[in-house]
């Protein structure tokens, strides 16, 4: 058995992956909706995020209903529910502050050691539970929950590392999903967030290279700045805590034997009564 196998908190069977695969392409089709509607399709442009947000609450219904089916025990759900937790306290901290976000690197670690599933699931759990602390609510969240999902799902499928390659590797991953998140993130609402005679506003009918390089150029002039200060805080955060956290969260892990299979031992024989003695030392009778 591998050193890995024991801490994985979530098992993700076919059927799961399957849901999570078909996810993934909803996803995508989500966030990059603005080159692949036709224009005038909806009537207007705040129409595709509301409906596209709308698909992706629901999948991600879909996909929790399945991985808690399809195998996540009490052990994990409680582990589930404590880092949701730190993560919904953590995320005001540092939000609206330079970009700095310091709820990615708990997502980074806790998917790196109990699994993609358990990322996936902490990353929608988390930003939830954020949203209803900080007020977060609306047609934005279920895009944040998605991206977060896919942060902590894809640090389970990072090559396998040990010791300070294992750091390195997740503090690199860590600064990458943070300027992968914010530019996912800006897809939801560039398409009317700028005046239209904008150079890097969205314009509908235009050829795809044309609306890709508008999109990059206000990526670039308006979300870079941010999306650095939370790679660097993923980094950082990762590099500074990450090997007392990855300690941390492996000895929990060996200690709730995730998944363990359940014995039910037959009771022990009892020995059969004796009959009790009577006597006494001197050999005579008691009453």
């Amino acid at each position: 058995m591998s050193r890995a196998e024991p801490t994985v908190a979530i098992r993700l069977t076919a059927r799961v992956g399957l849901v999570m695969t078909m996810a993934a392409f909803l996803g995508v089709v989500a966030f990059f909706w603005p080159f692949l509607v036709a224009p005038g399709t909806f009537g207007s442009n705040y129409a595709p995020p509301l409906i596209f947000g709308v698909l992706l609450a629901l999948v991600l219904c879909v996909v929790l209903s399945e991985i808690a089916e399809g195998g996540i025990d009490s052990k994990a759900l409680a582990m589930l529910g404590v880092l949701s937790a730190v993560n919904a306290a953590l995320r005001p901290l540092g939000a609206g502050t330079a970009g700095i976000e310091t709820v990615f690197f708990v997502l980074v670690l806790a998917g790196r050691v109990y699994g993609p599933g358990f990322g996936f699931t902490l990353g929608c759990t988390s930003l939830f539970a954020s949203a209803l602390i900080t007020g977060g609510v609306g047609p934005w969240m279920p895009y944040q929950m998605f991206g977060c999902a896919f942060v902590g799902m894809l640090a389970g499928f990072l090559p396998r590392a040990t010791g300070r390659r294992e750091v390195l590797l997740l503090a690199v991953y860590g600064s990458l999903s943070g300027y992968l998140f914010g530019f996912l993130l800006n897809l939801s609402f560039w398409p009317f967030s700028l005046d239209p005679n904008s150079s890097i506003a969205y314009l509908p009918g235009l050829p795809f290279t044309e609306q890709w390089q508008r999109y990059v150029a206000f990526d670039l002039a308006t979300s870079l700045g941010w999306d650095t200060g939370r790679a660097v805080t993923n980094f950082v955060c990762v590099l500074l805590a990450g090997p007392a956290v990855l300690t941390t969260f492996r000895r929990a892990a060996r200690r709730a034997k995730f998944r363990a299979p359940v014995r039910f031992a037959a009771p022990a024989p009892t020995a059969p009564d004796t009959p009790r003695d009577h006597s006494r030392p001197d050999g005579r009778l008691q009453a």
